[in-house]
C-alpha cells in the first residue's frame, strides 16, 4: 500500500535510558521511563466507560458524551483495563499483534487535537460498525500520523462481546476487555517483555508537549496533512464527533450561548472538488453546520450552477474567539472570490446568522 503521508525529517526523536518516545510527544524535563502495564478490575456500570463516553479510554470522552449514541449505553459488563507503555519504536507491532483479539467488526474511534477554541480534543466515533479491514487499512497508509503524531488517538470499540482497544495521543495504549480474555491479552503483553508494574510512565509522567510530526510540502500534494487524513477518516469509517450537536459548552461544561464558528464544507461534482470557508455565529453545532450547508449552496447558486450537481458536506466546525473571528474577518475583507452573506465586521452575539461565505483557493 502506497503511504499517503510522511514524517518531517527535521524532527528529532528524544530518548532516555533506550526508551523512545514518538515523535510528536516529548517531555521537556528529566524523567526516567517505565514500560509496562498496570491491570485493574473495573465492575460492570450503565452508559460507558467511567469518565466519558465511548471515547473515555481517550482523553476526548467527556462527562456525559456518551448519551449521544445510545446503542453504546447499555450495561457495559465487568471488565479489566490495562494501561500499557511501551517504547515507540515497538508499539507498531504491539498493535498488530493484538488486533486479532478483537472481533472483525467494531466502531472506530480517532481523537484530534484539533482547532476547537472551547475544546482541547475533538472525540470522533462511528455509528456503524466498520470491518478491522478498513482500519487496517487506514493505520498501514498513514503510520506516522497513528503512532507518531502528537495530535491523535486513535482505536476501536465493539460491544458484542466487550472490548476496548486504544492508543491516545501519548501513544499511550489502553485495553479493556470481559474476564475471560484477560489472560489472552497479558501473553500477548509478555511476548514484548512487557511486565505488571505499579505505575508504568511514559511522556504524560512528565511535563510534556506535543507537536505535529507530518511533512507536507507544495511539492508533494500526494502526501495529507493530518487535518486531510481526519476528513478522510471521517468518510473511510463513517466517524461522527461524540458530543451533543444541539448544546453549546466548552470542556467543563460550561453553556457558551452563541459563539463564531469557522465552517469548511466540500462541494463535489463530477469535474472537481472545492472547499467553502463559512464563517457564522451559532448556538450549536447543529445550527452552525446548517448555516454553511445553506451558504454554501448560495455560493453555488450565485454562479449559476444547478444545485442538484453537488452534495455540501460539512468537514469540520470549529467554534472561535471574537479575536479569532475579528482576525479571520480582517483577513478576507480584501481577498477576492465570491461571497454569501453580509459581509459584516460587527459580531451580534445574541443572533445566529452568516457573517461570509467564500471559496477556498
Amino acid at each position: 500500500m502506497r503511504p499517503r503521508c510522511a514524517v518531517d525529517d527535521a524532527v528529532e526523536r528524544k530518548r532516555a535510558d533506550g526508551f523512545a518516545f514518538p515523535l510528536g510527544v516529548y517531555p521537556v524535563e528529566e524523567m526516567t521511563p517505565l514500560p509496562g502495564y498496570r491491570v485493574e478490575f473495573e465492575p460492570a456500570d450503565t452508559g460507558g466507560v467511567p469518565g466519558g463516553g465511548p471515547n473515555g479510554g481517550l482523553p476526548g470522552g467527556g462527562p456525559g458524551e456518551g448519551d449521544e449514541f445510545p446503542e453504546f449505553a447499555d450495561e457495559w459488563p465487568d471488565r479489566y483495563v490495562f494501561d500499557v507503555v511501551i517504547s515507540a519504536d515497538r508499539i507498531e507491532s504491539l498493535f498488530y499483534q493484538l488486533i486479532p483479539l478483537i472481533p472483525g467488526r467494531v466502531y472506530p474511534i480517532l481523537d484530534f487535537i484539533g482547532h476547537d477554541a472551547y475544546r482541547e480534543i475533538d472525540p470522533y466515533i462511528a455509528r456503524n460498525l466498520v470491518g478491522t479491514d478498513w482500519l487496517l487499512d487506514a493505520v498501514r497508509a498513514c503510520k506516522p500520523f497513528f503512532f507518531e503524531d502528537g495530535m491523535c488517538g486513535f482505536g476501536a470499540l465493539s460491544d458484542d462481546p466487550f472490548m476496548h482497544l486504544v492508543i491516545d495521543e501519548h501513544k499511550i495504549l489502553t485495553i479493556r476487555c470481559e474476564p475471560e480474555m484477560k489472560e489472552r491479552f497479558e501473553r500477548v503483553l509478555h511476548a514484548f517483555d512487557l511486565q505488571p508494574i505499579e505505575e508504568p510512565s511514559g511522556a504524560d509522567a512528565a511535563a510534556h508537549e506535543h507537536r505535529n510530526v507530518l511533512w507536507t510540502p507544495d511539492e508533494r500534494p500526494d502526501l495529507l496533512s493530518a487535518e486531510e487524513i481526519v476528513e478522510d477518516l471521517r468518510d473511510a469509517w463513517q466517524l461522527e464527533l461524540n458530543v451533543d450537536i444541539t448544546r453549546n459548552t466548552d470542556d467543563g461544561g460550561r453553556e457558551l450561548g452563541i459563539t463564531a464558528w469557522r465552517c469548511v464544507v466540500r462541494c463535489e461534482d463530477e469535474e472537481m472538488t472545492r472547499y467553502a470557508e463559512v464563517l457564522a455565529t451559532a448556538d450549536c453545532l447543529l445550527h452552525a453546520e446548517e448555516l454553511a450547508y445553506d451558504a454554501t449552496l448560495g455560493l453555488i447558486a450565485s454562479e449559476g450552477g444547478p444545485e442538484e450537481a453537488t452534495e455540501p458536506t460539512v468537514v469540520s466546525a470549529d467554534r472561535m474567539t471574537p479575536a479569532q473571528l475579528t482576525e479571520s474577518l480582517a483577513e478576507g475583507s480584501g481577498s477576492g472570490g465570491s461571497q454569501a452573506g453580509s459581509g459584516a465586521t460587527a459580531v451580534n452575539p445574541t443572533e445566529s446568522r452568516v457573517l461570509r461565505g467564500r471559496w477556498l483557493v
